[in-house]
């Protein structure tokens, strides 16, 4: 008996100590599998450390150049070049990144909310409601969303609250649409159902069971749009509807590097490649995001 036991003894020793490998490599997998999904958040970091913190990335004043240093190639001290009147490319571009994403937030805050209120309206209100409101989103899709930031900003005073006021409106139909369509969805689903029949009342169903299964799409929508967002200023910015020089904006330093891409192309292609990369990085986060709030 004694030898019988301390076989089996033996036996959950082994099999436990052949568990703890195959437990770490899964925990290790998972976490690959993590960093894999979420890596987009450290460049994504880095811009946005540009945004409120640009002294620690950058020495050099963005407002005044040196004379002398102007149209220098990139190189180790100016990792851009610089510019016609001997300004850090690079600086610009950091200091830039604050005017740029704030105006973008602000497009993509008011897209957000307003589009969202119209799509829960359209999906729980009624019919009346949903056809207004449905009304309402093919009116702003008649007209191209660059061609409606464009009006607004030349019928009001050229500036960043103007820019984030037509952007935002040309993203409210998109946002308004997405709502309505997984609130319908959601609806359907015999838990909101037993909700509603058991007495639940209107904003109580909503808050509890429709906003919950809807925000995951709202989020991945919010991301890609901010990209949107960022273009579409850029373009502004480039067309001269943006902040008014010095002040250093993304589209503004491809506008003003323009003149010299012959002699200069730094001034323009840099800049650019940080516009899209931004723009490619936040249709990565949309898509990470969507695929974690997937149900």
């Amino acid at each position: 008996m004694s030898l019988l036991a301390d076989n089996v003894d033996t036996a959950v020793a082994t099999l436990a100590a052949s568990e703890q490998p195959n437990s770490r490599i899964a925990s290790a997998s998972a976490a690959r599998r993590r960093l894999a999904q979420w890596w987009v958040l450290v460049p994504l970091a880095i811009m946005l450390s540009w945004a409120f913190l640009p002294a620690l990335f950058t020495g050099h004043d963005p407002i005044t150049g040196i004379p002398a240093d102007k149209l220098l190639a990139p190189s180790a001290e100016h990792l851009f070049g610089t510019d016609h009147l001997g300004r850090d490319v690079f600086s610009r571009v950091v200091y830039g990144t604050r005017q740029t994403l704030l105006t973008a937030g602000l497009a993509c805050l008011i897209g957000s909310i307003v589009g969202s209120i119209l799509g829960l309206l359209a999906g729980t209100a009624g019919r009346f409601a949903d056809s207004v409101a449905m009304r309402l989103v093919d009116v702003i899709l008649a007209v191209p969303a660059f061609l409606i930031a464009l009006i607004l900003v030349t019928a009001t005073e050229p500036g960043p609250l103007s820019l984030g006021l037509g952007v935002g409106i040309a993203s409210i139909a998109a946002f308004a649409r997405l709502v309505r369509t997984e609130v319908l969805r959601v609806r359907s689903r015999d838990f909101v159902q037993a909700a509603l029949m058991s007495g639940g009342k209107y904003f109580t169903v909503l808050r509890r069971h429709i906003i919950p299964h809807v925000i995951g799409p709202v989020l991945s929508l919010l991301a890609v749009d901010l990209g949107a967002a960022i273009l579409a200023i850029s373009g502004l910015g480039f067309l001269g509807f943006g902040s008014p020089p010095p002040t250093p904006e993304w589209g503004l330093l491809i506008s003003e590097g323009r003149q010299y891409l012959s002699v200069a192309w730094w001034l323009t292609t840099l800049p650019g490649l940080v516009i899209v990369a931004a723009v490619m990085l936040m249709a990565t986060l949309g898509r990470t995001i969507n695929k974690a709030f997937r149900f």
